[in-house]
């Protein structure tokens, strides 16, 4: 059994604040959300006695009064779980404990180290930073308490409604810059407790470091959480070399010093603290520029307090994602990958991104808006079928739970809250009320001991979707449910699962007991749903298109990338919209598969990176397609290298639509009078000419903006060309099973050879480097030699790559290695196409 295991690691973390949890009221911020939902750490919370589990930034006065442990009286103890910098949720941190008054201990556990948190450029914490915050919030908590004091007498007459109203409203005036100067709004908790006693008590308050917040896919795949400090700090800044602030910067092989760059600074910190929570010692080995300034940050903070210290060795390696953009943004036949791409997710709350008065502008590339990784299972059409949607009597319950919850309390504050409730009921969608029933993923689910997740990550969608069936079967018999399912071995499909499926969530004692199976087994009915599936499959078979030309000529990959951009907007322009044709790819994939393209012919037909792999009249051709298709689609606003021309096209849409429509309407002789046909066009010719005007300008900025695009793909066509380590190293060996891999695989097992490898940098210790001076140095270490090996891609990764890194290990003459892969986050080719040419992008 493996003794590196991150999940193990991270339970074993949070057993360490047992004592913290203890009846206390437990938050957790976006990024801790997402990181313990894939742990399925929340029942673990409970059972170190926390009172409840709530969200930090949707935080609600009703959340001190829930209380699974049944302990008595009111909540004295707070702990706040975040993976952010402790100045970014100061906020929601002060909130929390301006809106409960009985609270006395209030303990902050970051992700974020305390020298990350000095070293963060702009930081307003110096290198005693948890110290200072400590102080810094009691100072601010203090001021709001005072303030408050002066306000609270005037609220005793206004009803429940009206009072947290008013505190939502104070709360949305709220600025992070200037936040001891907003009063609290009055609460719930207010009115049972006394205030005055409190007050006099102080509030005691300890930040801690609490390292082991990431996802796990498995015990040995995790990527760091989305609404976390780490994947939202930028990668690179912004120059030539740029393309997003999410991926680092095209490698020339010199190495930044990492100073502008926090993203490199907190990646290194984090992984030092991961690295230490599991007894290893690293030997370092980077491949990129940005990967070398992580391994350098590394190093130094490994020379200063790893000395004397016992650990087991390990070896990391770190990989830019630029050195290989094409994995990512390829659609390859990966079940997870699959999945994850057809699953939607859970929108960021408003209150998580940029506030009203927050001015992101001021900076605005200092932060990457990663996508969120709460997938979302849809299980509403399981419940209901079984149950009916009418059944849920949401308002029902919530009343009976107000009346119950304290029977001391007055009627008229009780009926304030069953008001209140009654009209949040009303305002309530049905879809809203649809995504109560949600699932999520978990790592930790398994069967027999192995986890789902672990056991799909090699599979193709076919093999994944059979196993999938093979554990509800036998989850089935295990359950002594009998179903009438016609079941084919060899393969599984939508009417196959669906009955498997409601009949294992129907009573409610095999839905608990077996919600990872069915939680998984429905996300697999979306991968396998017609629109999605055949959608993919159009990708897969365009990208196997795009190959062969590119191994052809140039003329080839470049008719072929101008056909694929024609076909997309004439679909729509001719108004296609059978159920057939829906799942065929549209413009923005269109343009996905231009940037695959010009990646392959950079390989294939290498240019210098500032000119084109394709003759003038070949892109030509394509450029003339892309602005033809934004003039059908002006949807495309969205896109960066569009921006600022959404409304014009739409308008220039609207014009033509109107036109169109004008031109089919059948015209009767009588509507024309003989006295009119002298003047006949006279009236409309200035017009005419001013619109056809505005509309060639329209057409030449169009144009302007498609050239810069196709400069910016000049840059992905000169990976290749930029990076000597790409050029010279021994990725070209092996046949056409070796080319058609990752640059993960192919690094990975020549590496696991102990092939030389131009541009692999193994970054030596103090100690190392002190002996080397006096000709004392020891033979230079070898990735092959360590007995556990962690693989973290800057910038991110995806499942398809860390199966293939897998599978080289299985390739290589050390199976018996321990591998751990992670990743800034985990990414989707939508997610590539958005950090390429959407908001997140450098164009």
């Amino acid at each position: 059994m493996s003794t590196v295991n991150v999940i193990k690691s991270s339970f074993e973390s949070i057993h360490e604040i047992s004592d913290q949890l203890r009846e206390a009221v437990v938050y957790l911020d976006a990024g801790c959300t997402e990181s313990f939902q894939f742990l399925g750490a929340f029942s673990l919370l409970l059972e170190h006695g926390a009172r409840a589990v709530c969200c930090l930034e949707d935080m609600s006065p009703l959340d001190m009064i829930a209380d699974w442990n049944g302990t008595s009286g009111s909540a004295t103890k707070v702990v706040i779980m975040t993976s952010c910098l402790l100045s970014d949720v100061h906020r929601y941190t002060l909130r929390c404990l301006a809106a409960q008054p009985s609270i006395q201990w209030c303990y902050i556990f970051t992700s974020i180290s305390e020298v990350a948190h000095s070293a963060y450029p702009d930081s307003p914490l110096g290198p005693d930073a948890f110290r200072e915050y400590e102080s810094l919030l009691i100072q601010d908590y203090e001021e709001l308490s005072n303030k408050h004091k002066t306000k609270v007498k005037g609220s005793d007459e206004m009803n429940i409604s009206e009072k947290l109203a008013s505190e939502e409203e104070t709360w949305a005036q709220l600025d992070d810059k200037d936040i001891s100067h907003i009063a609290a709004g009055p609460n719930v908790s207010s009115m049972y407790v006394d205030n005055a006693k409190l007050n006099e008590q102080k509030l005691v308050v300890s930040v801690q470091h609490f390292p082991m917040i990431f996802c796990p896919l498995s015990p040995n795949f995790f990527v760091l959480p989305s609404g976390g400090s780490v994947a939202q700090a930028s990668l690179s800044a912004e120059n030539e070399r740029s393309l997003s602030p999410g991926l680092p910067p095209l490698s020339t092989g010199v190495a930044d010093d990492g100073e502008d760059v926090p993203g490199a600074t907190l990646t290194a910190h984090f992984l030092y603290h991961l690295a230490s929570k599991m007894d290893l010692k690293l030997e370092i080995f980077s491949f990129g520029d940005q990967s070398k300034t992580v391994g350098r940050i590394l190093t130094d903070m490994s020379s200063l307090y790893d000395v004397g210290r016992r650990k087991r060795s390990a070896g990391l390696l770190l990989i830019d994602r630029t050195l290989d953009l094409l994995t990512p943004c390829s659609h390859a036949d990966s079940f997870l990958d699959r999945v994850f791409s057809a699953l939607p997710r859970r929108e960021r709350s408003p209150s998580s991104s940029n506030t009203k008065n927050s001015q992101p502008q001021a900076k605005p590339k200092a932060r990457i808006q990663r996508s969120p990784l709460d997938f979302l299972i849809p299980l509403d059409n399981i419940f209901r079928a079984e149950s009916g949607a009418e059944n849920f009597r949401l308002q029902e319950n919530i009343e009976n739970f107000l009346r119950g919850w304290n029977s001391r309390s007055s009627n008229s504050k009780i009926q304030g809250l069953i008001d209140l409730s009654s009209k949040l009921q009303d305002e309530q969608s049905s879809d809203s009320i649809k995504n109560m029933f949600d699932g999520s993923f978990m790592a930790t689910e398994s069967f027999h001991g192995t986890p789902y997740l672990e056991a799909l990550l090699g599979r193709r969608i076919k093999d994944g979707a059979v196993l999938v069936k093979k554990w509800l079967l036998e989850t089935l018999c295990k359950e002594n449910i009998s179903v009438n399912v016609k079941a084919r071995s060899g393969s599984a499909t939508r009417s196959e699962l669906e009955p498997i499926i409601k009949a294992l969530a129907k009573g409610d004692a095999s839905l608990l007991k077996n919600k990872g199976i069915i939680q998984l087994a429905a996300a697999t009915l979306a991968a396998l749903d017609d629109l999605h599936r055949n959608k993919w499959d159009a990708f897969i078979s365009a990208e196997k298109m795009l190959h062969v030309s590119a191994g052809d000529t140039s003329q080839s990959l470049a008719a072929q990338i101008g056909d694929l951009i024609n076909k997309s907007f004439l679909i729509r322009s001719h108004g296609i919209k059978s159920s057939s044709t829906q799942g065929l790819i549209s413009v923005k994939d269109a343009l996905l598969l231009t940037v695959i393209g010009y990646i392959l012919a950079g390989q294939n037909f290498p240019t210098s990176g500032s000119t084109s792999p394709f003759s003038w009249q070949e892109e030509h051709l394509m450029k003339e397609a892309i602005v033809d298709a934004v003039f059908e689609n002006p949807e495309l606003g969205e896109l960066k290298f569009v921006h600022g021309l959404a409304l014009e096209l739409e308008a220039y849409q609207s014009k033509i639509s109107s036109k169109e429509k004008k031109a089919t309407k059948d015209l009767s002789i009588d509507d024309f009078d003989d006295d009119d046909w002298g003047n006949w066009g006279d009236e409309d010719a200035d017009s005419n000419k001013e619109q056809g005007y505005d509309d060639m300008q329209l057409k030449l900025e169009l144009r302007d903006r498609v050239d810069n695009l196709f400069r910016f793909l000049y840059k992905l066509s000169g990976l290749n060309s930029r990076n000597v380590q790409l050029r010279e190293g021994p990725f070209g060996i092996g046949g056409d099973f070796f080319e058609s891999k990752g640059l993960l695989y192919k690094l990975l097992l020549r590496a696991l050879e102990k092939y030389d490898i131009p541009g692999l940098e193994h970054h030596s210790s103090a100690v190392g480097r002190l002996f080397g001076r006096f000709g004392l140095g020891q033979a230079k270490p070898s990735l092959a030699d360590q007995n556990v090996i962690l693989v973290f891609v800057v910038g991110g990764t995806n499942g398809q790559e860390v199966h293939e890194a897998f599978e080289a290990l299985s390739e290589s003459e050390r199976p018996n290695i321990e591998l751990i892969v992670g990743g800034t986050t985990l990414l989707t080719p939508n997610d590539m196409l958005e950090l390429l040419l959407g908001n997140s992008s450098y164009f």
